[in-house]
């Protein structure tokens, strides 16, 4: 019997007991939720129930014991893994909460409509999977269009001395009046 942590066994097993849940149940050896996470883990669901129904009349706690911890694993691979980005300089997370029911929808639209995969190669793929090769397009992508982070924050950053100038001036320190004069004389130009 394979398990693996697929964004179909990650949308039904959170949305039917949520991450902490899982975690207690497979350290309180709950059978029933350990089941429930080998049957929607599972790539084939008959080797699942076979594998499960195979344990009836035995003594659960070696099978429990066994189990728990891959288990555990196996549930912790259904949250995507950090990205490693090899940039010095990444962007601060927003702080922002996002449901896991929303995250994964999220995960199956970008597999979908970004990187062009099927629904069913979406739903068999991991988030972990799903994440990295949507981390890897978006880099195709800003390397095609010669754009990167780095340059974006270059173009934000004002001109120093006439920041000072706005400064001294008792003005916002970050208004460009050099680019606001050299738009309104495009302007009257008519370019």
């Amino acid at each position: 019997m394979t398990l693996r942590p697929s964004l179909r066994a990650a949308v039904t097993l959170e949305a039917a007991f949520g991450f902490p849940a899982m975690f207690r149940a497979l350290e309180e050896g709950n059978l029933t939720t350990i089941s429930e996470i080998i049957l929607a883990a599972s790539v084939s669901r008959q080797d699942a129930a076979a594998f499960l129904g195979g344990n009836l009349g035995r003594p659960l706690s070696p099978f429990i014991g066994a189990a728990r911890i891959p288990l555990a694993e196996l549930v912790s691979m259904l949250m995507p893994a950090p990205v490693q980005r090899l940039e010095t300089t990444a962007a601060a997370p927003s702080g922002k909460s996002v449901a896991w029911a929303d995250f994964y929808a999220d995960q199956f639209e970008k597999a979908t409509g970004w990187l062009g995969w099927t629904p069913e190669a979406a739903w068999t793929a991991t988030p972990t999977e799903i994440d990295r090769a949507y981390n890897a397009h978006i880099d195709k992508l800003k390397a095609i269009h010669n754009s990167s982070e780095n340059d974006k924050q270059a173009e934000k950053l004002p001109d120093p001395e006439q920041a000072a100038r706005n400064v001294a001036a008792g003005l916002d320190p970050e208004f460009d009046r050099a680019g606001l004069r050299a738009l309104k004389s495009k302007i009257a130009s008519g370019s």
